[in-house]
């Protein structure tokens, strides 16, 4: 049989099959050949077959390939972890403040997502961004990335919204405290717990613990736990850069096809940087990216965009 993944919780999948049943499944043999060297081999979103082995329950035998997925680096197992998988759209929603508005976290967002658009939407729109801020949010815009402001307090634009989800497997990701929760009860009515924000460090508290997938009218959505910081799951540097379009416009005219952008000659990134011609804090937050790749190297691949450099001089 073939089902899609609706709950993953300590190795219990909810697999929910075309007619509409649910089984409880487990991994058969707690092992999946397409998962070698993952973090968690079953997300929300996959698709799997399995084997029923009563009346609700299965044991999965197989993944499906994905064909986009969200994922981040996990810090204590030293992994990639997929957090979702074969959505069409990936919703990044922000706030004005409280949590503040976090450009850098939007960055690295799109960094995590494989093979999916990215859409961003701005939650607590009845609060004013500053000028720095709007002027960081409309470029988004201008790169080619869609979009909007909201307010799950007053419904704001919500119905735009709902329209741009229509026909779409959506999930919807965020910092903690940007009112995802809200946001989703607010679209689809749903009781999804929501949390007071930490008033020491103006952010939010955990309230969604683990994906979850829910239905809505005609369109699917996956609802994601908040993150408090997000670190990019990437082992190669140079997929970085792909998640900046301004980049990957440019680096066509780079001396070097293997530029990193740093401080290599030729750079036409480096050029359009000193022109004012790409945003310096996208500049600043593409090298926090690559220099959280580069903690995480053996001791003999670090420092590579020195050597790089060095080696082209």
């Amino acid at each position: 049989m073939t089902g899609t993944v609706q709950r993953s919780i300590n190795n219990i999948y909810s697999v929910k099959t075309e007619d509409g049943k649910i089984y409880s499944c487990r991994i058969k043999g707690k092992h999946l050949d397409q998962a070698t060297g993952e973090y968690n081999p079953i997300v929300v979103g996959d698709v799997v077959d399995f084997i029923p082995s009563g009346d609700c329950e299965g044991l999965v035998t197989l993944r499906h390939e994905r064909r986009s997925e969200f994922s981040r680096w996990n810090d204590k197992r030293s992994l990639n972890q997929t957090i979702c998988a074969n959505m069409d759209l990936v919703v990044c929603i922000c706030s004005v403040e409280s949590p503040p508005f976090r450009p850098r976290f939007v960055d690295r967002v799109i960094a995590c997502c494989k093979s999916v658009p990215v859409m961003i939407v701005l939650n607590k729109c009845d609060i004013l961004l500053t000028e720095e801020e709007l002027e960081r949010y409309e470029l988004y815009k201008k790169l080619g990335y869609e979009t909007m402001s909201v307010s799950a307090q007053t419904g704001e634009n919500v119905d735009g919204l709902i329209q741009k989800l229509r026909g779409k497997t959506v999930a919807f990701v965020g910092q903690s405290g940007v009112g995802k929760s809200s946001l989703v009860n607010r679209i689809l009515g749903a009781n999804q717990r929501v949390g007071d924000l930490n008033a020491k460090y103006n952010r939010g508290n955990h309230t969604t613990n683990h994906s979850l997938m829910l239905d809505g009218p005609d369109f699917v959505l996956i609802d994601t736990p908040g993150f408090r910081e997000i670190s990019v799951p990437h082992d190669d540097p140079h997929l970085i850069a792909q998640s900046f379009p301004e980049f990957v416009k440019a680096s066509s005219k780079c001396e070097y096809s293997s530029c990193m952008h740093i401080n290599e000659p030729g750079c036409e990134v480096r050029r359009l940087l000193e022109k004012g011609k790409i945003n310096p804090d996208r500049y600043e937050s593409y090298l926090r990216m690559l220099d959280s790749l580069e903690d995480r190297l053996p001791v003999w691949g670090r420092n590579w965009g020195k050597k790089c450099s060095k080696g082209q001089q």
